[in-house]
C-alpha cells in the first residue's frame, strides 16, 4: 500500500516545482522540521477532542453566560400526539401540500385549518432554541478569538507578514516551526469537528455554503500543508480570523437582545470583513500565490490546484461580500440591522420559528402599522364599522 501511494500519488510533479526531488527538501534535525503528510494524521483525533471540548465548554460556561447575559427562549407550544401527522411529517414531508392535507382530512377527521396549524406547531417544536445558538455561537467566538490571538503573536515577527515575497524565498525547502505546526492542526482539527457535527448544529440559510467553505477550507489546509505552502497558508487562516470571532460575538449579543451593542459590532465585522476578504486576500495573497510566486520557481500542479481552491474560497467571500453590504444599505435607510444574511439568518423552518411565531408576526405589523395608527382617516374607518358596512369603497 505504501509503494502504491508513493506511485501514484505522492509522485514529485504533483507537489514539487520541476527539477525539486523529495531529496532536495530532507533537512537535518538542527535545520528545522520539513511538512510531511504523515503529521495530519493528528487532526482526526484532535477534532474528536474538539468535540468534547465543545460539549463540555457549552455547559460549563455558555449556558451560563447565556442566562447572565439575558437569552430567553420562547416557550413552545407541545402538539397533541396524532400518530397519521406524525408518521407523515417524519417520513413525507413537514410541509403538506393543499391536496396532501385535504387527504389527511379523511384519514384524522380534522379540519383543514387545525392540521395546518399542528404542523406549524410541530416545526416550531424542533426549532432550535435561543440557547442553543448562544452556545454555538460562543464556542466558535471562542476558538476563533483564541486562534486569531496566538497566530498574530506567532507571525508578528516574521518576515513574510509584511513582504509576501518571502514566503517563496527558498522555497520548497523551507522549515516549520513547532508552533505553526502546532496552529495548522489545531485549525485543521477544529474545522474537521464542524463538519463532523454539520448535521446536528443549526441550520441556517446559508448552511449548504457554510459546508462548502468548511470542505475547502480543510483541503486548502491539508494540501498546503503537504506542498509546503504553510507560510502563505498561515496568513490566509490568519486573515480570516481576524473578522470571523468579531461576527460570533455580534451574533451572541443579538441572541440576548442587546440590540445596539449587536448592530455595533456587525459594523465592525461588515467594515473588517470587506477590507480583509475582498481587499487584502485578492491583491495581497492571491496575488503572490499566482504571480509572485512564479518569480521563484516554475508552475506545477500544487500552484494550480492550491490557486483553485483559493479562488473558490474568494467566490464564497463574494457572495457573502454581497449579503453583507445589503444589510448595511438596510442599516444606513432604515436604521436597524433586521439581521446577517451571512450566516444568522436560520433556515425555512427556524424562520417560520422565529418569523412566523404569532407574537413576532403581531410585533413585526405592529411596528410597520405605527405610523399608520396617528392617522386620523385610519382611526375612523376602523372604529366607524357601521359607515364601513354602508360604503364598501371607502373600506
Amino acid at each position: 500500500m505504501e509503494a502504491l501511494f508513493n506511485e501514484w500519488l505522492w509522485q514529485e510533479r504533483y507537489w514539487l516545482p520541476p527539477g525539486i526531488g523529495w531529496k532536495d527538501t530532507e533537512m537535518k534535525e538542527d535545520e528545522g522540521h520539513f511538512p510531511l503528510p504523515r503529521d495530519l494524521i493528528c487532526t482526526l483525533p484532535l477534532a474528536l477532542v474538539f468535540i468534547v471540548l465543545r460539549f463540555v465548554f457549552e455547559r460549563i460556561i455558555a449556558i451560563p453566560l447565556s442566562r447572565f447575559l439575558g437569552v430567553k427562549d420562547r416557550i413552545q407550544i407541545q402538539v397533541s400526539p396524532v400518530p397519521e401527522l406524525e408518521a407523515f411529517y417524519k417520513y413525507k414531508s413537514r410541509r403538506p401540500s393543499k391536496s396532501e392535507v385535504v387527504g389527511l382530512v379523511k384519514q384524522c377527521d380534522l379540519t383543514e385549518r387545525k392540521i395546518q396549524t399542528w404542523f406549524k406547531n410541530r416545526r416550531n417544536q424542533d426549532r432550535p432554541s435561543k440557547t442553543k445558538k448562544f452556545c454555538e455561537e460562543s464556542w466558535k467566538f471562542a476558538f476563533y478569538l483564541i486562534a486569531f490571538t496566538a497566530g498574530l503573536s506567532s507571525l508578528i515577527n516574521t518576515s513574510w507578514l509584511w513582504d509576501q515575497k518571502e514566503c517563496w524565498r527558498g522555497y520548497p525547502k523551507q522549515p516549520v516551526s513547532d508552533t505553526h505546526y502546532w496552529y495548522y492542526m489545531l485549525e485543521m482539527g477544529f474545522y474537521l469537528s464542524l463538519i463532523l457535527t454539520f448535521s446536528r448544529d443549526v441550520k441556517r440559510k446559508d448552511s449548504k455554503w457554510q459546508l462548502m467553505h468548511h470542505i475547502t477550507t480543510v483541503f486548502l489546509i491539508a494540501f498546503s500543508y503537504c506542498a509546503n505552502y504553510v507560510r502563505v497558508g498561515l496568513l490566509v487562516m490568519l486573515l480570516h480570523d481576524s473578522s470571523d470571532y468579531i461576527l460570533e460575538l455580534a451574533k451572541m449579543f443579538h441572541y440576548a437582545v442587546w440590540k445596539r451593542t449587536s448592530e455595533s459590532l456587525f459594523v465592525v465585522f461588515a467594515v473588517v470583513f470587506l477590507v480583509t476578504r475582498l481587499v487584502v486576500l485578492p491583491c495581497r495573497l492571491i496575488h503572490t500565490t499566482l504571480l509572485v510566486s512564479m518569480e521563484f520557481y516554475q508552475p506545477f500542479f500544487g500552484y494550480y490546484f492550491f490557486n483553485a481552491l483559493l479562488l473558490v474560497l474568494q467566490v464564497l467571500h463574494i457572495i457573502w461580500g454581497r449579503d453583507i453590504v445589503r444589510m448595511a444599505f438596510k442599516f444606513l435607510f432604515s436604521g436597524k440591522i433586521e439581521g446577517d444574511e451571512r450566516s444568522d439568518t436560520e433556515s425555512e423552518d427556524d424562520e417560520e420559528g422565529e418569523g412566523g411565531d404569532a407574537e413576532d408576526e403581531e410585533n413585526r405589523m405592529n411596528s410597520k402599522l405605527t405610523p399608520l395608527a396617528n392617522d386620523s382617516v385610519l382611526n375612523n374607518l376602523t372604529n366607524q364599522r357601521s359607515v364601513n358596512n354602508r360604503l364598501p369603497k371607502a373600506r
